[in-house]
């Protein structure tokens, strides 16, 4: 297969004459590893490089603010598009004509990425410059979608849109959602990837995975990274400061076997939980011993990540209604990370039971199939 940077040379109408600024990380590559840094500095005007979390290179950790630098690697100005407004400004637009983005998605609605792509293309639309998108796989297959819609009272920054948790889409279906759907309506131009197709993980692919953020090492943790990053938003560790971040969830006083036990005997297909202990290295409990689980995928397929995830969150809360808490909101007076994460406020103040959550998932889930299926192109 081919993804959209490989199919470059079709589209390098879309590049004549222009300056052209790309927003990228260390993903940006194509099939045979070569930076699409490196290839748009050999076959257009490269001008501008612009950086989202984590950094053009990749350097930096979850939540780190940066200021403009030059790469040293490329001689490009880079522009942090990861600070207080998220999007690049009047200043740094005057300096392109054309605004692109190659950086691979983890398939999640609370993903970042996506969203330094939309407010991007506000940009674009805002100071009448082009956008173009170059296609990757969506990691977690194109075909499975789930979840519940974002409630726009917690809009931010890892959820923008009312769409659902696992969207089941590319980069350039979301654009195209984005810019029509809800009135981006930038000059858009997607090049899309050939030889994909929407059964397809990232295995399937045969292409290298890079890791688009410091905790997602591996396709795999981005398909469970549907499930249990709603954790962040509490007081149980999600695997960050492991070797296994996202696939293993604990805190010092779960008891394994017990929590293990409990949701195991739901028998949801395609997962086992395995009982564990494990001490981060940093972030949540750090240096502390906690029991969990491990969640091992028997089949992705049958794997359901947002039903198990929202599952794991109501077992472990009824285990330990002392001890489990919410984390509190970062700023006084928004919604906590809690709710940022799920879309909605249900969730945190447990007003509804697990069976009515599920039936949420359903209901949602086939409410969002008529927007999604507007916007898919392969």
């Amino acid at each position: 297969m081919k993804l959209g940077i490989d199919c470059i040379e079709q589209h390098l109408d879309y590049f004549k004459g222009k300056r052209v600024g790309l927003i990228t990380n260390p993903t940006g590559i194509n099939s045979n590893f070569i930076s699409t840094i490196d290839l748009l500095k050999e076959k257009v005007n490269l001008v501008a490089l612009f950086s989202p979390e984590h950094g053009v290179r990749g350097n930096l950790q979850a939540g780190v603010e940066f200021d403009t630098y030059i790469d040293e690697a490329s001689g490009v100005t880079v522009y942090s598009l990861y600070n207080k407004d998220k999007r690049p400004t009047k200043e740094m637009m005057e300096k392109i004509d054309v605004l692109c983005i190659d950086i691979q998605d983890a398939g999640s609605r609370f993903y970042t990425y996506i969203y330094t792509m939309a407010y991007a293309m506000m940009a674009a639309a805002e100071f009448d410059k082009e956008f173009v998108v170059f296609d990757r796989p969506n990691p977690a297959n194109g075909r499975d979608y789930e979840g519940n819609i974002l409630d726009l009272k917690y809009r931010s920054f890892v959820g923008y849109y009312p769409i659902i948790q696992r969207h089941g889409m590319t980069m350039a279906e979301l654009a195209l959602l984005f810019n029509q759907e809800y009135g981006i309506n930038c000059k858009l131009n997607t090049i899309l990837m050939e030889g994909w197709n929407r059964d397809m993980y990232y295995e399937d692919t045969n292409l290298l995975w890079v890791m688009p953020s410091p905790n997602l090492p591996t396709p795999l943790t981005a398909l469970i990274y549907n499930a249990t990053c709603i954790f962040e938003g509490t007081n149980i560790s999600e695997g960050r400061g492991t070797t296994a971040p996202f696939q293993v969830v604990g805190a010092p006083f779960i008891d394994p076997f017990a929590y293990a036990k409990l949701l195991n005997e739901f028998n949801f297909p395609g997962v086992y939980f395995r009982p564990l202990y494990f001490t981060p290295t940093f972030s949540k409990n750090e240096k502390k011993l906690c029991g969990g689980v491990e969640l091992h995928i028997l089949n992705k397929d049958e794997f359901t990540p947002v039903k198990v995830g929202w599952t794991m969150l109501e077992v472990v809360r009824n285990m330990y209604p002392k001890e489990f808490k919410v984390l509190p909101p970062y700023v006084k007076g928004r919604p906590c990370m809690l709710e940022f994460n799920t879309g909605a406020g249900y969730i945190k103040n447990q007003e509804y039971s697990l069976d009515e959550q599920m039936k949420i998932i359903d209901r949602e889930t086939k409410t969002f199939q008529d927007t999604r299926k507007k916007y898919l192109v392969y």
